[in-house]
């Protein structure tokens, strides 16, 4: 239970990137009163982990009507996750691509105009991305239904929303003191993390699905 746990706490963390995501919080809510910034990063949160529950909770049910085996998921959820890691890890900017140009532009646009920015980009695609939702569906797919696994994923989910929400509501703080080489540095640390969960996501869907034996 440990071990899924912490497998779960890695993944979730390096997908969501909690310092990553403040940075860019603090960037896209420069005129924010404190008051603004708590009141929209508690609700981005609250929409995020709501998501990730959702499709760790009913994702493989959905998964099995549509006929997709455990090992045909956890070999597509690894390659996912594995291009997640390459990008965080060799990618020249300080983080990963989270948000496409054009989002980018409306995101800005958004909050250039005080608008309404909680649940997009803030909730999703940011905190609640692609990766998040994969990684929430494979994590619960490779419990195999017991139940104190499921909770041990689940916690890890709450737990790294937690911490997420910690460094939102100090967006500005974290944005003034990580400078972009720690920054960098601990991008690339949790890329290589990632990456190696990843590879054995896939090597388990390989091993599991027989195709070689």
């Amino acid at each position: 239970m440990l071990e899924t746990a912490l497998t779960a706490f890695t993944t979730f963390f390096a997908v969501i990137g909690p310092i990553d995501s403040a940075v860019l919080v603090a960037s896209l809510t420069p005129n924010a009163t404190k008051a603004e910034r708590r009141a929209i990063s508690l609700k981005a949160v609250a929409i995020a982990t709501l998501i990730v529950l959702a499709f760790a909770l009913f994702g493989q049910p959905l998964l099995n009507q549509l006929g997709v085996s455990l090992p045909a998921l956890q070999v597509a959820g690894g390659i996912i996750l594995l291009i997640i890691a390459l990008d965080m890890t060799l990618s020249k900017r300080p983080s990963p691509a989270r948000l496409t140009l054009k989002e980018s532009e409306e995101a800005e646009s958004k909050a250039e105009a005080h608008a309404e920015i909680t649940v997009f980009p803030l909730a999703t695609p940011l905190l609640a991305g692609p990766g998040a939702m994969t990684s929430a569906i494979v994590l619960a797919a490779g419990t195999k239904g017991d139940p104190k696994l499921l909770v041990a994923v689940v916690l890890a989910i709450l737990a790294v929303m937690l911490v997420t929400l910690v460094f939102l509501l100090l967006a500005q703080e974290v944005h003034a003191l990580i400078g972009l080489t720690a920054r960098k540095v601990i991008v690339r640390v949790f890329g290589v993390l990632l990456a190696a969960i990843a590879v054995q996501s896939i090597f388990n869907g390989i091993t599991a699905s027989h195709i070689f034996s």
